[in-house]
């Protein structure tokens, strides 16, 4: 074991803890001197100072390096762990960010998902309903009558037109007056009448005169006088609203 030293001017001799306050002091002063002693002079080169004088050791020196050392210590143990502590929240906001970004995109991928079953949804449903109305709708085609281009043809589907809008009058009647107004001739015009003679004359199966064609012209026929059906439903439904029907009428209307 070795004896504790004693230095020369002490009173005490120094204990062992004294010694190593000791040798840290000397260690950072010496370290201290050596950093003034290369101190660089006015022209830059490093010069020894050799104006140092020793400089004295003490126990408190020692402590206070050693306090100082410490401070330093403590000092960047809490910048490391501040820094850890930044880390760490930085780390759970990225995490936070990301969390929010999935749950939005499984949101729209959500919304999107219905959007398109409802899209789908509605199409199968029009689908279907025109499936069931294309039957139908041929079915309609079907019954519907194909007329004879002859005056027999143009007075059934004038008969048809006027039965849909409500305008009276039967076959017999119809035939009739056309037999007796242009015996049949849908191109028939009448150039010698007072009618003509005033600049409107008598035209078609029935013998209209175009402003009466204009003033009782049936939704749905041609705006041709010449026109068989468009001029059989015109003059009847002229004949139902002067005479009731056109079976009431036996001569010129």
């Amino acid at each position: 074991m070795r004896k504790n030293m004693t230095i020369p001017g002490l009173r005490k001799p120094l204990t062992r803890t004294h010694q190593k306050y000791g040798v840290a002091g000397v260690a950072a002063l010496g370290a201290a001197a050596l950093a003034l002693s290369l101190a660089p002079n006015d022209s830059g080169a490093e010069t020894e100072d050799v104006s140092a004088a020793p400089v004295a050791v003490t126990s408190a020196t020692g402590e206070r390096q050693i306090k100082d050392v410490h401070a330093g210590i403590t000092d960047q143990l809490a910048q490391a762990d501040q820094r850890a502590k930044d880390a760490e929240a930085k780390l759970k906001a990225e995490q936070a960010a990301k969390a929010k970004k999935a749950a939005a995109a499984k949101a729209k991928a959500k919304a999107d998902a219905e959007a398109k079953a409802e899209a789908k949804k509605k199409a199968e449903a029009k689908a279907k309903a025109d499936r069931e109305a294309k039957p139908a709708a041929n079915r309609s085609v079907a019954r519907k009558p194909v007329y004879a281009n002859n005056l027999d043809g143009w007075i059934r589907e004038a008969l048809a037109v006027m039965k849909e809008k409500g305008i009276p009058g039967s076959y017999e009647g119809i035939h009739r007056n056309i037999i007796r107004e242009s015996a049949g001739d849908p191109q028939a015009i009448n150039n010698w009448d007072i009618n003509a003679i005033n600049g409107v004359p008598s035209k078609g199966l029935l013998q209209v005169i175009p402003p009466t064609f204009q003033t009782y012209h049936v939704e749905g026929t041609s705006w041709d006088i010449y026109d068989p059906v468009a001029n059989i439903t015109a003059a009847c439904n002229y004949a139902a609203d002067r005479y009731g029907s056109m079976d009431n009428v036996n001569s010129a209307y």
